[in-house]
């Protein structure tokens, strides 16, 4: 039996990895890990370790990282705890692989160690850009410890084997995320406000805004122009989650909390609401605002307008209901005031997914079931012709 040890560190990479673990629990070959770390352990970030044991996972280790801080020195910091913790934990467990999904700094920790151990990596959603976040480096660095790829593009597929890796084991499987869309059965309008314990919605958006990492204080300044464009619009309310824990995170959760504390009957705020409950709110929702990845993946299986401010998502293959703008407090009510129009709304409702149909666990399942333990995990570097 083959031991895999799939590491998650926040709530919305956990949304994306769950229909994975639970192929891997239910396959008789396979023998399912899971670390859990990051954010999941945080109150701050709502302790989401208990969706996790909600969903009936057994958490096998725990590692702690996240210091109490919001610059650069303490998630440097973060990181290496996060690194001793990992050391620590691959040397109990003795994975066969281990699985990363993503950016994230967790994410990138867990690979070095790994990689450090000589544990092979299997790596989802390489070869993606993101210019206005340090989350690219991470990224690319973690493709080049990894084995085995699952990218969820064709172009993102290219850009890894343009990094050197070898062509066959780099495999386009689509966006995992989009397996929830279709395997779940999302909530309707009114289960969905029951369940989340909110007043009747009206028309509404949602909102989530993440620190922009490589940049000092335009992310600050955007998130004050977006709440000052968004106090224009008095027709529909505004739900929203929680950012990221990166440098700069805080600010913006306390200017979420002081918004909706100053405008309770239009506006409200979650710190994690579970995949099922934020794939249902994207499925009702009027429009989406902000820099969050959802927004460029997940969003066109719905047919909502996005509206996708500065470059957080910059370089990433965007369908036509996604309208890109500035962090001008102008920028973002024309970019609104677009998505809320009719013809922005009918063709939003028509565009095609590039990223997929939701059968990603599918194709994952298959390949990663063609590769055992590994005696030798050397790699060599492929010279594009």
């Amino acid at each position: 039996m083959i031991t895999y040890c799939v590491v998650t560190g926040s709530r919305a990479e956990y949304g994306l990895l769950m229909p994975l673990m639970k192929g891997i629990k239910k396959d008789r070959g396979m023998h399912l890990q899971l670390l859990v770390t990051g954010m999941h352990l945080s109150p701050e970030f709502g302790m989401t370790i208990r969706e996790i044991e909600k969903d009936s996972f057994t958490i096998d280790e725990k590692v702690e990282m996240l210091l109490s801080g919001d610059t650069s020195i303490s998630m440097i910091k973060s990181m290496g705890v996060g690194l001793i913790g990992y050391a620590d934990a691959f040397s109990r467990l003795k994975p066969d692989w281990v699985i990363v999904l993503g950016d994230r700094f967790e994410s990138f920790m867990a690979t070095t160690a790994a990689y450090v151990s000589r544990i092979p990596v299997i790596h989802i959603s390489g070869g993606e850009t993101t210019a206005g976040a340090m989350d690219e480096a991470f990224r690319h660095s973690i493709t080049k410890m990894s084995y085995l790829h699952l990218t969820s593009l064709e172009e993102y597929r290219n850009r890894v084997i343009q990094l050197g890796e070898v062509p066959n084991r780099v495999f386009n499987v689509g966006a995992l995320g989009l397996d929830n869309i279709f395997s779940l059965k999302l909530l309707s309008r009114k289960d969905l406000e029951k369940k989340l314990g909110i007043r009747k919605l009206r028309s509404y958006a949602l909102i989530t805004f993440h620190p922009v990492t490589l940049e000092t204080t335009s992310a600050i300044t955007g998130f004050k122009n977006l709440l000052a464009a968004l106090d224009k619009f008095k027709e529909f309310d505004m739900v929203f989650t929680m950012p990221n824990a990166d440098e700069g995170g805080r600010e913006i959760t306390n200017m979420i909390k002081q918004f909706t504390s100053d405008n309770p009957h239009r506006s409200m705020v979650f710190s994690s609401v579970g995949q099922l409950n934020y794939l249902s709110l994207m499925k009702h929702a009027t429009l989406m605002v902000g820099n969050s990845s959802s927004g460029i993946v997940e969003s066109p299986s719905f047919g909502i307008p996005v509206v996708n401010i500065g470059d957080r998502q910059k370089g990433r293959v965007k369908a036509g209901n996604i309208i890109d703008c500035g962090e001008s407090e102008q920028s973002i009510l024309k970019a609104i005031k677009k998505a809320l129009s009719g013809d922005f709304q009918a063709t939003s409702k028509k565009v095609r997914n590039p990223y997929g149909k939701g059968n990603s666990v599918k194709q994952i399942m298959k390949i990663i079931a063609k590769y055992k333990k590994l005696p030798d995990i050397k790699k060599r570097f492929f010279d594009l012709k």
